[in-house]
């Protein structure tokens, strides 16, 4: 709280005010001191001292003006334009209902008290809405209504950069939503980022119309009620650094169009329907780094072609329908950490036709139930001292289980579950310690383990008879 107005001359010493002064003072009663001159150097000394004390405090109150007053005299001079105001709260009516009139929102809504989830930047001296986000992404976020909707309100935002919807259309039955189809062509200067996530009563699909954004970055329609096929306009989008499509209902084949996106870091399409073949023009987007086409109903080979993403940290091609072995060139991913391919019956093969040890960095192998035969390679596996993870269960895969597993140190699960392997586990009492049910024998009828584990220790490989019981059986 700023204090009453300074009276400078209350602070003067007697006498003194200022040149010319002098003569009006006169002298004082017998007795006294007479008044000193302002030329005299003891004057002069008091005079400087006063004047910085001044200047203090007048910077002082000048600051405190400016921290308090700052934001507002910033406000007053960029107000938000009035038709701008009027297309964002008519948008935010349509998805959080009409009683909600912007009225606790002062000056305006990029003032002391924006709304939560929109930003504004100043163009031209006004404030404009850049950013929106609709949903409960923040504790005090406005939530959607029950019955919300698209208006065309949404469009008249002219530098709207950024736009993202997350569990607003709430029921595919009782509110299904469509994605608007139309004048998305007003935002095609100015949006970057559009994303949908978690909307379940977002039904339809994806409107062709979304291929006008060309300078948007990052396109996430996650986990939504969406059908349809995979429209090839989103070929156009060649800005694109993320492409994330998962966990709706599409039903189509992966548009070759996707080859225009050379500058994609992320390609999702998980958890759809899709069908085919992989296309060959995967291979070109070497940018890759994350590639996940898991949990739909692709089949044909894995096109040799993979092999040229060599920036490629994740590949996950889980629960397909490939086939036809898998292909030399994933050795030629060095770059990888995460290699998953499980369950896909069909490929089959062996694992000896690739040296799994130009891949130092991976982390994570999964080729569990993919109908693969023969040996384990245990040379080029054993070596990889960065994997954490290696599943190969449900397969028919043949021979012995490696002793060499025991010097991978990072190794923490290990899964030959379901195979047809033999003979007797030479793994140390420590192995079995330190894996405890991350390692998974079981469902290997002619695997044993050596009686001796039984007296001396307390970890015994789960579901795997003793060697004596074996002979036994036998």
């Amino acid at each position: 709280m700023m204090g009453p107005p300074i009276d400078m001359k209350m602070h003067l010493p007697f006498g003194w005010m200022g040149t010319g002064t002098t003569e009006a003072v006169g002298t004082v009663e017998s007795g006294s001191d007479p008044i000193r001159h302002p030329s005299d150097p003891l004057m002069k000394a008091i005079k400087k001292t006063i004047i910085m004390k001044i200047l203090i405090i007048v910077f002082f109150f000048a600051g405190v003006l400016v921290l308090c007053g700052g934001e507002e005299d910033v406000i007053s001079i960029a107000p938000m334009e009035a038709k701008e105001q009027e297309a964002l709260y008519s948008a935010i009516q349509g998805f959080i209902g009409k009683w909600w009139n912007g009225s606790d929102l002062y000056p305006d809504p990029c003032g002391w008290t924006p709304i939560q989830g929109v930003s504004c930047d100043i163009f031209n001296g006004l404030w404009y809405v850049t950013s929106m986000n609709i949903g409960p992404v923040y504790d005090n976020s406005l939530s959607c209504t029950p019955n919300a909707i698209f208006t065309h309100h949404l469009f008249e935002l002219e530098h709207l950069k950024s736009l993202s919807f997350f569990n607003c259309f709430f029921s595919p039955t009782q509110n299904p939503t469509h994605i608007p189809s139309s004048n998305w062509q007003n935002l095609i200067d100015t949006l970057e980022s559009l994303e949908f996530r978690s909307n379940p009563g977002l039904v339809g699909t994806i409107p062709t119309g979304l291929g006008y954004l060309k300078n948007l970055q990052t396109l996430v329609i996650l986990e939504n009620g969406l059908t349809g096929r995979l429209p090839t306009e989103l070929g156009n989008l060649t800005k694109l650094k993320r492409l994330v499509l998962a966990g709706n209902k599409f039903t189509s084949k992966i548009p070759v169009s996707f080859r225009g996106l050379t500058e994609l870091l992320i390609l999702d399409i998980s958890r759809n329907h899709l069908f085919g073949s992989m296309p060959l023009t995967l291979g070109g987007l070497t940018s890759l780094l994350k590639l996940d086409l898991s949990d739909n109903m692709l089949e044909g080979k894995l096109p040799k072609e993979l092999g040229n993403l060599k920036n490629l940290t994740l590949l996950d091609l889980r629960s397909n329908r490939f086939s036809g072995e898998l292909t030399k060139s994933l050795e030629e991913m060095v770059s990888l950490k995460e290699m998953v391919i499980s369950h896909n019956p069909n490929i089959g093969g062996n694992l000896t036709g690739i040296q799994w040890q130009k891949l130092e960095n991976l982390e994570i192998l999964d080729l569990s139930d993919m109908g693969l035969t023969g040996t384990i390679p245990e040379k080029s596996i054993t070596v990889l001292g960065r994997l954490r993870f290696l599943g190969l269960s449900d397969n028919k895969v043949t021979g012995r289980v490696s002793i060499e597993f025991e010097s991978m140190s990072s190794l923490s699960s290990l899964y030959v579950n379901g195979n047809n392997l033999t003979g007797k586990l030479e793994l140390s009492d420590r192995f079995y310690k330190k894996m405890g049910r991350r390692f998974g024998a079981w469902n290997n009828p002619n695997l044993c383990y050596k009686v001796e584990l039984i007296s001396t220790s307390d970890c015994v490989p789960f579901g795997v008879r003793t060697c004596s019981e074996t002979n036994e059986r036998l």
